[in-house]
This record gives structure tokens, sequence and C-alpha cells, in this order.
């Protein structure tokens, strides 16, 4: 791989560090490459004819010259494909034959200077490196003694002042472009660096939405068979029941007393199962979300929980709070709300606290109680794990948004849970 030229970019005579061939800037830079160097070459033949050499060299004979070389770049550089182009063979070549041309148009007419300076340009291509500074160094040297009378005559009247000069020259036109090609390379790998950053970005921004259709259509699935649950266990019992006690009760015309037992049985199930049902219809969209913020809502549901059960309960928000998408607030208060059904069914605790915590990638909810506590490792009798007091529930909930839940029990030492979710803001939607 050429040092010189950074990755991904063409390589030429006048940008050795390459430029990006997908730029806008391409085909101009394409035809100032192809083109530049007839346009000094015509500009020294211009100056040579209005101002002509005190050694008055013949009119033709440069002219004749200037032909020679203009033939020469056809051949050697402009008429060739590009995988012959740029060739290192062809380029020493090329090299060899333009520098020598463009010093007996020097000897000839000092304006041929102009012409001579692009040489410094061709000379950056030739490889291997060593090759690079000699043709920087033999350029320089032309350059710097044609004018004296040549490298002979310059090296006997000047010596010193004239090494000097073709050192510096030569190490600061091959020391510059190293150092614009590595700022180059440099500036290459950033672009690709943040292109790369970009693209992640966005097949992140993908896979949430992704993580979020999918646990909108599980989250469809689970609703229709917690409903199937709900009418099955709640509603289709209690109408049954309904139906059996009035059937009792048209039987029982002659008996008034037994008549209205049974019917005072079918009211008290018909109230029963509106209940359930006007609970099952509230599961469907937590009304709590719908005026209130997550916190605030979560501090409601807590503060009716210990109003109805008498059990002191504490909560708290630490962090910044912020807008989460729908479906994870949804999720962190069902939570919420089955942690205290738990508490109250089975936990016999008299304080619990919550805490809702924001963190920059994530939302922690932890519900502590000192209650009897439960081995989580144990099965229950149903056979689910962690003691079955809804805790795979509440598990399936969480895992559905790639969150997690974390219990710590021991029998007598109360219990604590952590449900974590990640912290994907109200604007990511699926």
């Amino acid at each position: 791989m050429d040092e010189f030229c950074a990755p991904g970019r063409t390589r030429t005579v006048l940008w050795p560090g390459g430029f990006d061939s997908a730029s806008r800037l391409s085909p101009w830079a394409r035809a100032l490459e192809r083109y530049l160097f007839y346009v000094l070459l015509g500009i020294g033949t211009v100056i040579s004819l209005i101002e002509p050499g005190l050694d008055d060299a013949p009119v033709g004979g440069t002219l004749a010259l200037v032909a020679a070389t203009a033939i020469w770049l056809l051949c050697s550089d402009t008429l060739l494909p590009d995988r012959w182009r740029y060739s290192p063979v062809v380029i020493a070549v090329s090299f060899v034959v333009t520098l020598t041309l463009s010093a007996a148009l020097m000897f000839r007419d000092l304006p041929f200077l102009v012409f001579m300076i692009g040489m410094f340009f061709h000379a950056l291509l030739l490889r291997p490196e060593p090759l690079m500074w000699i043709g920087l160094a033999a350029t320089s040297v032309l350059i710097n003694s044609i004018g004296s009378g040549g490298p002979v005559a310059a090296l006997r009247e000047w010596p010193s002042p004239f090494l000097v000069i073709v050192l510096v020259q030569t190490l600061a036109i091959g020391m510059g472009a190293r150092m614009s090609t590595r700022l180059m390379a440099k500036s290459e790998q950033q672009r690709r660096t943040v292109t790369d950053l970009e693209a992640a970005l966005e097949e992140n921004a993908g896979l949430h939405r992704q993580l979020l259709a999918q646990a909108r259509e599980a989250g469809a699935l689970d609703e229709r068979q917690r409903l199937s649950l709900e009418i099955h266990d709640t509603l289709a019992q209690g109408f049954t029941g309904i139906i059996t006690q009035l059937e009792a009760a048209g039987q029982a015309h002659g008996n008034p007393e037994q008549w209205q037992r049974h019917a005072d049985k079918a009211m008290a199930l018909a109230r029963e199962n509106l209940a359930e049902a006007r609970r099952s219809v509230r599961a469907l969209s937590p009304e709590a979300l719908a005026t209130a913020t997550l916190p605030d809502a979560l501090r409601g549901v807590v503060d009716r929980w210990s109003d109805r059960g008498g059990v002191r309960a504490e909560y708290t928000t630490t962090g910044i709070p912020m807008a989460l998408h729908p479906e994870i607030e949804a999720t962190l208060l069902r939570v919420t709300q089955e942690a205290l059904t738990n508490v109250v069914k089975h936990a016999k605790a008299g304080r619990v606290g919550l805490t809702l915590s924001y963190m920059e990638d994530q939302v922690t909810l932890d519900v502590r109680d000192d209650g009897v506590g439960f081995v989580p490792t144990s099965p229950s009798r149903n056979g689910s794990q962690y003691g079955g007091f809804g805790l795979a529930g509440m598990r399936h909930r969480l895992h559905r948004l790639a969150g997690r839940l974390e219990i710590e029990s021991e029998p007598g030492a109360g219990t604590a849970i952590s449900a974590s979710v990640p912290a994907i803001g109200n604007g990511e939607r699926a």
C-alpha cells in the first residue's frame, strides 16, 4: 500500500495524497490533472516569444522543442489509459524524459522555469520512495542552477548556498507531501468513523423500533389471552351461577322466602360480574396514565392502595423524570399494581416502599416490603417459580420490552423486587 496516498483515494500528479473519486470535484480535479502542464508550457512559450532570452536562441528551435514536449506529454500521460498511466515504470520514464525536455527549454529561455516547476509534482509520484527524493532533488538542482550556467557552474561559484537551497527545497516539498497525505488519511478515517457511527445509530434505532413493534404484537396477544382467561374464570362462571339461581327462583314460586334467597344470590353474582367486567376493561388501557405522568400515576396507585389496605406505603422518585414510550409506562404501572396485590395477598407486611429511578439508559422500579418473605427458588403449588405470587406474569411483561425482574427474599425477612426496562423516550415509537 502506498503510504503517500490516503486510503480510498486516487493518486495523481497534482494530488499525490489522492482525491476522492466520488467527490463532486473529481471531474475538475481530473481536468486540471490532464491539462495544467500544457497551460504551464503555454505560459512559458508566450513569455519566451514576448521577451526573448539574452542568448537570442532561435525561435524556431524553441518552438520545435515546445512541440516535442507537448507530443511527449500526450503520449506518456494524457492519452494513456489509467492502468498504464500510474504504472511506476511509466511514471519514472515519463519523469526522466519530461525533466530533460524542460531543462533543455529552460537552458534556451529562462521563462520556461514556469513549466519546470510542475516537475516537483511529477516527482512526488515516483516509487519506490527513494526515487521520489531523487526526483525532487534533481528538479531542485536544475531549477536553481540553470540560470547560472548549470549544476557544475553553481557548485563552482556558490557551492554552499546552492546545496543548502536544494536540500531545504527538497525536504520542504517532500515532507510537506507526507504531512498533507497523513492529514488527508486522518480526515478520511474520521469521515469513515462518523459514517459507520451514523449507520450504527440508525441500525440501533431500527432495532428499537422492531423491538417495540414485537412488544406491541406480543402485548396484543397477551391481552387477548388475559381477556379469555378473565371471561372464562369470572364472567362465564358468574353468568352460569346467575342462570342457576334464576332457574332455582323460578321453581320456588310457592315459597317466597326461598325465591327471595335465590334472587338475592343472583343479584349479588350480577354485581360481582359487573365489577369484574369493569376491572377487565380498565386493565386494557391504564386510566391513571391518561391524565398524569408516570411518577404521579404511580403515586396515586400507591396512595389508594395504602388507604384501602391500611398498610403504610412510601413512594419516591429519583433522577430526572422523562416521558417514556407508552408501553413502557403501562408495563411499569402494571408491575406496580401486581407487586402491591402480591403484598396484600401473601406478604402480610406492615410497611412497603417503592422507588422509581430514572437513569441514563434505563428506568428501574424497586418494591420492598417487611412481610413474611419466601424462598425465590422454590416452586409453588401450581408449579411456577418464585412462589407463584404473580411474579411470572411480571417477568413476562418485562421480558417483552427487553427488561428484567430481580427478586430478593427469604422467609421472615421480607421481599424486594427490582424491575428494569430500557429508557426509550416517547418519541421513539415503532
